[in-house]
């Protein structure tokens, strides 16, 4: 029998939030390139939200990325939940979220995104669930208002937000009325990069490899040094019952936990060693890892740094779609589904050899258990199961149902 998938890491822009984008002209924005000749249709538009994408230099139907249907569209995101065999998605939004608006325009902004994004669960229940976005840079009262009206949504189990809080990185003292919030309710906060690192930081060929330095570096280091401010900081001191999800993996935050906690306890400058808990503790109590990291190697550091039960599986959907030869069926749209997908499933293979129950919590147990999700019973499709190579038949193959978990 195939595993039951459930993917917690997957984004979606709701129609509210199409049009605030389409009504910009400034990053972020989605523009309509025109077409290269009068009789020519018209491209599809481009989604911009890096700053870097926004260049005068680029010609407008190349900056950022073509937008489609699968960066809005419910029907698109379940046809690829189908096409790999998920059985429930946990929706938020992607990047980057509502932290460019205005205090005054933030909070109705995030309820007009928030009850879309309920509709649309509602509209599939027990298929999708929601990560709520939050209205940052509005007044704390606000902010946490949101937060509690998020509580009271039946299909919401949590919120996503980036790593700047107010502006001041998610260490600043301003931010501990949505701390106490968000541990008030237990609504899981998802943090999740976008800024990434100062682009000098790559030099002066980066552009030559597109966004791979920016995305494979500069993300997930990004969320390594916010979760590292917010422990240096107390922030898990102050709400112990507060609960994150970081994004990626973690970043370098398996990696480099050990080596941050041996800075702590020999550092001369302000006592940070004297009485703080240690970061191993913070992260087996506070902290649960996507295992968006594409490699068994990095999804056992994941593993070994929480715990195999606090590791949770998802997808990225819509971003790292089928590109070149994948686009032409080889593992792409065809039988064999999305690379970016059949990676991480296969990172969780390989990371748990000889070890079913352990794969299988990853792969979707875990989820259910932390976020509470009431799942329907559903056949088993095309996907990838643990344990089976690609094309190999198992005795499990056809109509079967999922165990719930």
């Amino acid at each position: 029998m195939a595993p039951l998938l459930v993917d917690i890491h997957t984004h979606i822009y709701p129609p509210s939030y199409i049009a605030l984008l389409s009504a910009r002209t400034t990053t972020p924005y989605i523009a309509q390139p025109p077409p290269p000749t009068p009789t020519s249709p018209l491209p599809p538009p481009r989604l911009i939200i890096l700053p870097s994408d926004d260049d005068a230099s680029i010609p407008p139907s190349a900056r950022g990325r073509p937008i489609d249907a699968s960066y809005s569209s419910v029907a698109a995101k379940l046809a690829f939940m189908e096409q790999h065999s998920i059985a429930a998605s946990v929706v938020s939004l992607a990047n980057p979220w509502l932290d460019f608006l205005p205090a005054s325009a933030a909070a109705a902004a995030a309820r007009a995104v928030n009850d879309d994004m309920h509709a649309l669960c509602a509209a599939h229940p027990r298929r999708l669930f929601a990560l709520g976005a939050l209205p940052v840079s509005a007044p704390a009262p606000a902010l946490v208002a949101e937060v509690h009206r998020l509580a009271g949504l039946p299909l919401v189990r949590g919120c996503i937000l980036g790593t700047t809080g107010l502006g001041a990185g998610l260490d600043d003292p301003a931010l501990d009325s949505l701390w106490g919030a968000l541990e008030a309710t237990q609504l899981l906060a998802f943090i999740h990069p976008h800024y990434g690192l100062p682009k000098e930081v790559f030099g002066p060929r980066a552009a030559e490899s597109g966004h791979v330095l920016p995305l494979a570096l500069g993300f997930p280091l990004e969320t390594t040094v916010a979760f590292v401010r917010m422990y240096l900081a107390g922030v898990f001191e102050r709400f112990p019952r507060l609960r994150v999800l970081l994004a990626h993996a973690g970043g370098a935050v398996p990696f480099l936990a050990g080596r941050v906690e041996s800075c702590v306890r020999h550092e001369r400058v302000g006592g940070q060693g004297r009485g703080k808990k240690d970061v191993w503790g913070v992260l087996r109590r506070n902290v649960w890892l996507d295992g968006v990291v594409y490699s068994a190697v990095g999804l056992k550091a994941a593993v070994e740094a929480v715990g195999r039960e606090r590791v949770l599986w998802g997808t990225d959907h819509p971003f790292f779609p089928p590109v070149g030869e994948e686009e032409e069926g080889e593992g792409g749209e065809g039988e064999g589904g999305w690379l970016s997908v059949r990676m991480n499933v296969e990172a969780v293979e390989g990371a748990f050899r000889g070890d079913r129950a352990g794969a299988e919590g990853v792969l979707g147990g875990n989820a259910v258990r932390l976020l509470g999700l009431e799942l329907e019973e559903r056949e088993v499709g095309k996907g990838g199961g643990v344990g089976e190579e690609d094309g190999e038949k198992s005795e499990d193959d056809g109509v079967e149902e999922v165990a719930l978990y």
